[in-house]
């Protein structure tokens, strides 16, 4: 399913004009065309039906069944029909209104920049999801949901989030293994008591082992991912009060941050369950 909110359903709706059961300037037979043609999707098929027939309701059922990626292109799609739609009108009119036209620029803007979120993802957190849902961990879906939408829209709030998905992880582990934390201990000694409850530090490799110093590099730099992250988040992230004038960091940076978290608590939670598995 797609993660898109009811804030962004409500802009999107607006764009699409999907009151009445409509969207755009669609026929039944044009909307099966644009699907077939952006997606290979039958649109009319039962699959998108279960809660009526019109083309607004079953674009709604595709938002709520099929994945980011899928959604994110057809609505790239729709919304440059929209704009089409919007520029012949206008020049077709000898009126013009100038609010409503920047209006409408930014709601389509606006639209576009949910789209491209959508696409954005290619920071695949699936994984993460499912393992939320196995350890019963609603504050860390959460905190997955938030990074995934805000990549986008808000590349503060989603390194910020990454820093604090870290820390939830290694709480969530410590406390499975009955070593539950105490206090208020910085990421990096969380992440250092995660590693060592998990026997991954690097100085337990022995050195005999086959790529020994290959295993060594690695775990010592995914123990540095949460340190990187908090100061990443202490100069850009949210979290801190900013100068007024404060730059913000680009999509492409939160995608590196959400994209680091996500490598280093899947690594931890999978070595987590498998070494569970085997006591």
């Amino acid at each position: 399913m797609s993660s898109l909110n009811p804030q962004e359903t409500a802009q999107l709706e607006k764009l699409l004009n999907m009151s009445g059961g409509y969207v755009l300037d669609f026929s039944d037979g044009t909307f099966g065309v644009f699907f077939g043609d952006a997606a290979n999707i039958d649109i009319h098929s039962e699959r998108y039906r279960s809660n009526g027939a019109s083309k607004a309701k079953k674009l709604r059922e595709f938002w709520k069944l099929d994945e980011n990626a899928i959604v994110g292109k057809v609505l790239l799609a729709m919304i440059e029909r929209a704009e089409l739609i919007a520029s012949r009108a206008k020049s077709a009119s000898w009126r013009t209104d100038s609010v409503q036209d920047e209006k409408n620029i930014e709601l389509a803007r606006q639209c576009r920049s949910i789209a491209n979120r959508l696409l954005a993802g290619n920071v695949n957190l699936n994984h993460l999801k499912n393992t939320a849902v196995v350890f019963d961990a609603k504050h860390l879906g959460e905190q997955i949901r938030r990074m995934e939408a805000s990549i986008e829209n808000d590349p503060s709030l989603a390194i910020g989030t990454a820093k604090e998905l870290i820390e939830t992880c290694c709480k969530t582990i410590l406390a499975e293994r009955g070593k539950p934390v105490s206090g208020s201990p910085d990421i990096q000694e969380l992440t250092k008591k995660a590693l060592k409850e998990l026997e991954l530090v690097p100085e337990g490799i022995h050195e005999s082992g086959r790529g020994s110093d290959v295993l060594k590099r690695l775990l010592q730099n995914l123990g540095a991912i949460g340190n990187g992250l908090a100061e990443l988040r202490g100069l850009y992230g949210t979290g801190h009060g900013k100068h007024g004038k404060a730059e913000r960091l680009d999509p492409r940076h939160a995608k590196l941050a959400v994209g680091a978290a996500s490598t280093l608590a899947t690594f931890l939670f999978d070595t987590h369950t498998e070494t569970m598995a085997r006591k």
